[in-house]
């Protein structure tokens, strides 16, 4: 019974030394970007939300655990960790980005998964809870029909993670207003969001998004940016 205790007690601690990890890191990166605020609370809400519902769907089934779905939730905080190496000049710039520009900006992608790769090899483990996190960091700004990036994935080939928080991001970014533009409305966001099915997004998460888009809202509307 002591040893139970103590490898419950040592569980719990690695729970919270992996949290506080995550959160410290997600704010660091908050810090280059002051108007996302409350962002990285709502999408990480957002795709479990969207994991839960979709999961009983064949094509999700053996993928979307609820061990995966936890672990997607904690990771999804760092999917822009690489903005820190994005220069303030492009990160915070109000107008449009020139070519130039926007292929700096598509490196934060890169930068994300670079850091956090390396923060796993100091775990020695290719297993670790950051796994889900290179991952997001790395395919979030891929498009379903191959015109993202980094690397110009398509459909499948996109792991689900990034397909998932693809959506998450761009309702939140839609929805939010930055240096570059202003908030759209909800309805606004979710035809777009429409728009992009089959192009952007993942045809059947685009689905289940548009039966759950007002759980999108009631999370934006608690955790709005102060």
């Amino acid at each position: 019974a002591l040893l139970e205790r103590m490898v419950e007690e040592r569980t719990r601690e690695l729970d919270l030394t992996k949290d506080a990890t995550i959160h410290s890191l997600a704010a660091l990166a908050e810090t280059r970007d002051p108007e996302t605020g409350a962002h990285i609370r709502r999408t990480q809400h957002y795709v479990r939300i969207l994991a839960e519902h979709v999961r009983l769907r064949p094509e999700f089934q053996s993928e979307l655990t609820d061990e995966v779905i936890a672990l997607l939730f904690k990771s999804a905080p760092l999917h822009d960790i690489g903005k820190v190496g994005v220069p303030d000049s492009v990160l915070l710039k109000p107008g449009k980005l020139t070519d130039e520009e926007f292929e700096e900006m598509k490196r934060h992608t890169t930068y994300g998964r670079d850091a956090l790769l390396n923060a796993e090899k100091v775990l020695g483990s290719t297993n670790s809870f950051l796994s889900f996190a290179i991952e997001i960091a790395h395919t979030h700004q891929e498009k379903w029909d191959g015109s993202g990036y980094p690397q110009g994935l398509a459909g499948r080939n996109i792991p689900l993670s990034g397909r998932l928080m693809a959506v998450a991001d761009v309702y939140d970014a839609l929805i939010s207003k930055r240096c570059y533009k202003p908030a759209f409305t909800h309805e606004r966001a979710v035809e777009i969001i429409t728009e992009g099915r089959g192009q952007h997004f993942d045809p059947i998460l685009t689905d289940g998004f548009l039966e759950i888009s007002e759980e999108f809202r009631k999370i934006a509307t608690q955790f709005q940016d102060e």
